[in-house]
């Protein structure tokens, strides 16, 4: 399929969005500039009402569909974002929309699509994944005769998304040398593809979360191929499948892609956070994160990372808490063997933990039939390089000691 979206689609989608979409900012970052040495910008599509850049897709996508065919309803499937996009243009076009969403989609997100689409949206939950409701919005359109909005992989979708280029070289009255961006079907990267285009010096990047790298798998392959299992943590940007139309603009127009760890994401999210006041779920952490992970560019380059979305449920936390610190080296579990005696405790915690070195989980049942038992042990370092002595300490102590390591199943339990 060849590409499929001009600058003038572009231009067109800009024009019916002009009094809908909000011109987002374009705002310097000290932080990230004094950490990666760029001069980086944040066009921050989180400040869209919707919170993120999908609006502009799902608007410009429904408002081409004319009177007879919008009378039949619409329908999607989304992780969350899209879907809250289509509820916003079917509220302002008065077209009724059901929108299918997987079982993992949090509940904010589900919260926010109902109440952003008022009386005309009906949410549906179906399946563990983003293919299972895609699957089930197909079926759908097919049996209602109700319009499939597609989240990324349709050219006046993809138009839309382009907007946001546009919007970035008139704030910065000139092209950067860089934009990062998060990629999930690709509808964003493919949109400031068709801006850019091939004979633009400014260098596209693309954000992929580790378990979820669908663009990557399709350059490589030369197509769109489907991935074997996609980790749903960034569920903003977690699709097994890239579009269709994205991919040939993407590697018509020499997109670089950047793998980023999901703990790398839940750390640039609590710095976000807690220095720039930036409320940020995953897929919106993902390019500034791409940043922290290191992308090969010349000192002083001027960088624009799209921050996108803003839709982070609070009770999520915790859990990105948790994933931010194993990944900086910071969090560590092991399961020890204790004596069944008294005092044992007691020498752990003088003799082997040290002095900045916290215990966040003791889980330990004393069974008077051994002679000794196991106590399933979280410790939080004061820094990273304390691990060593922790781990030698321990081996000198004579007790068993097994660390638990990212990726056994009890891993996958605790976190």
């Amino acid at each position: 399929m060849t590409a499929s979206v001009t600058t003038a689609d572009i231009e067109a989608a800009a024009a019916r969005l002009r009094d809908v979409v909000v011109r987002t900012p374009l705002e310097f970052s000290p932080r990230l500039t004094e950490a990666t040495g760029f001069q980086v910008w944040l066009k921050r599509e989180d400040r869209q009402a919707v919170r993120s850049y999908k609006i502009r897709g799902a608007y410009n996508f429904i408002v081409q569909l004319d009177e007879a065919t919008r009378a039949n309803g619409v329908v999607c499937a989304s992780a969350g974002n899209h879907a809250q996009g289509v509820a916003f243009a079917c509220d302002r076009l008065g077209t009724r929309g059901r929108i299918f969403v997987p079982g993992t989609t949090p509940r904010q997100k589900r919260e926010r699509i109902l109440a952003i689409g008022g009386a005309v949206v009906e949410v549906i939950v179906v399946g563990d994944s983003y293919e299972d409701a895609y699957a089930a919005a197909c079926a759908d359109a097919s049996e209602t005769g109700a319009t499939l909005v597609p989240a990324f992989d349709d050219p006046r979708t993809i138009a839309g998304q382009g907007t946001v280029a546009a919007e970035i070289v008139a704030q910065l009255e000139g092209a950067p040398d860089a934009v990062v961006v998060p990629v999930g079907g690709g509808g964003l990267l493919a949109g400031m593809a068709a801006w850019f285009g091939g004979a633009s010096t400014t260098r596209l990047i693309g954000a992929e979360p580790a378990g979820a790298p669908s663009m990557t798998a399709a350059l490589a392959a030369g197509a769109p191929v489907r991935l074997a299992a996609v980790d749903p943590f960034v569920d903003g940007a977690a699709v097994g499948i890239v579009g269709e139309h994205t991919y040939p603009l993407v590697a018509a127009a020499g997109c670089e892609l950047v793998s980023v760890d999901e703990g790398l994401v839940c750390t640039e999210m609590l710095s976000l956070y807690q220095a720039d006041g930036i409320i940020a779920e995953p897929a919106g952490a993902l390019a500034t994160a791409a940043l922290r992970a290191g992308v090969d560019l010349p000192g002083g380059s001027t960088v624009v990372c799209v921050i996108s979305g803003g839709n982070n449920d609070i009770s999520r936390y915790g859990e990105i808490l948790e994933r931010s610190l194993i990944h900086q080296g910071l969090k560590h579990y092991f399961l020890v063997s204790f004596p069944q005696e008294p005092g044992a405790l007691r020498r752990f915690l003088a003799e082997i933990l040290g002095p900045d070195d916290d215990i966040t989980l003791f889980d330990y049942v004393k069974r008077n039939n051994r002679e000794t038992g196991p106590a399933l042990i979280g410790i939080e370092l004061g820094s990273a390089a304390d691990l060593d002595g922790l781990l030698a300490r321990m081996e000198d102590s004579g007790l068993g000691v097994e660390a638990v390591e990212p990726g056994s199943p009890l891993f996958h339990y605790l976190v």
